[in-house]
């Protein structure tokens, strides 16, 4: 399952109706401008399903203008969320042919002038998996409850032995797959190729670190929130449809790093990335560009849970003497 904790330690309700009283409003008004003020930091929309109650993975739509595409975590159905920009549920995809371990993460593509989704069931708190699942969906053109199987799936292994990976993107243009490690410090960047050449166990091949991301405290407290102990973990990442930025999100912080040229992912994460703090989300896991690559959306688990609308951070200033891009 995603996160550290366990299913029986839900939020208490205090924070569920100061939700409902803070961000109900702001959500309903926001509802009707979403396209409108898609520049702007604020609430787009509140989940309020309660078959979306553990939302762990969202991508906008590259088919239907304004959809996004949510899946909850693993203890649930295998199944997939189409969504109004809002949050609000338009129908439900029920996935067949595959099994449904661990749910952490999705991203939308175009691959040949068609849409697909991914799914990536790389969730592993324990480090006990073997062998991991990306499955590829082509992206469905009625939006109407129905059945669903993947176009074609990955079966692979990691280089070094199991980890726990909740963030994956899609890089269409370049043929990978890439994914970034949760609990390592700092995080690590692998790749996939998006289209492997045969049905044999791919093995997952290492990028490098991630810089610049925020390291655990060395000093938290014995009585500190929990939540401190374990808020530096990536949790979700996409990659930008122009394919140049690479956002990945943490339980606290949500990172941009930009490619230059044409330079490999491995360069442009050994860059210090843009940083913001994120709004407050009870336990933050599913982030997505918009299809427009304007902002960038986030949600978290549990309902009711606020769906943001946040503007990529702006980059860090260079260094004294740093050559221009080329």
């Amino acid at each position: 399952m995603s996160g550290p904790r366990h299913r029986r330690n839900r939020p208490r309700p205090c924070w569920r109706a100061w939700l409902l009283s803070s961000c109900l409003p702001l959500a309903l008004a926001a509802c009707g401008s979403a396209e409108e003020t898609a520049g702007d930091n604020g609430v787009q929309g509140v989940l309020l399903d309660a078959q979306m109650s553990e939302i762990s993975g969202l991508a906008a739509s590259r088919r239907h203008p304004g959809v996004l595409w949510m899946h909850d975590d693993g203890g649930n159905p295998a199944r997939l969320f189409a969504t109004d920009a809002s949050g609000g549920r338009i129908a439900t995809f029920t996935v067949e042919g595959v099994t449904k371990t661990d749910w952490e993460d999705m991203a939308a593509f175009v691959l040949d002038g068609r849409p697909y989704l991914l799914v990536a069931d790389t969730g592993d708190n324990g480090g006990l998996r073997r062998t991991l699942q990306l499955h590829v969906f082509e992206e469905p053109a009625v939006l109407e409850n129905a059945r669903l199987s993947p176009a074609w799936s990955i079966a692979f292994r990691w280089p070094d032995g199991p980890l726990d990976c909740e963030a994956v993107a899609v890089d269409a243009d370049g043929g990978q797959i890439l994914l970034v490690s949760k609990k390592r410090t700092p995080p690590e960047l692998f790749s996939l190729p998006l289209r492997p050449q045969g049905d044999g166990l791919q093995v997952a091949a290492a990028r490098g670190a991630l810089a610049g991301v925020p390291a655990p405290a060395l000093d938290i407290p014995a009585d500190a929130p929990r939540r401190r102990r374990y808020e530096h973990q990536v949790t979700a990442a996409d990659l930008s449809p122009d394919g140049r930025r690479l956002a990945v999100m943490t339980y606290r912080d949500l990172m941009v790093y930009t490619r230059q040229g044409a330079e490999d992912w491995s360069r442009a994460i050994a860059r210090p990335p843009a940083i913001a703090a994120l709004p407050w989300l009870p336990q933050a896991e599913a982030m997505g560009w918009r299809a427009d690559g304007s902002a960038l959306l986030a949600t978290g688990e549990f309902i009711p849970a606020p769906l943001f609308r946040i503007r990529p951070p702006s980059p860090p200033a260079p260094a004294a003497g740093t050559p221009p891009t080329p």
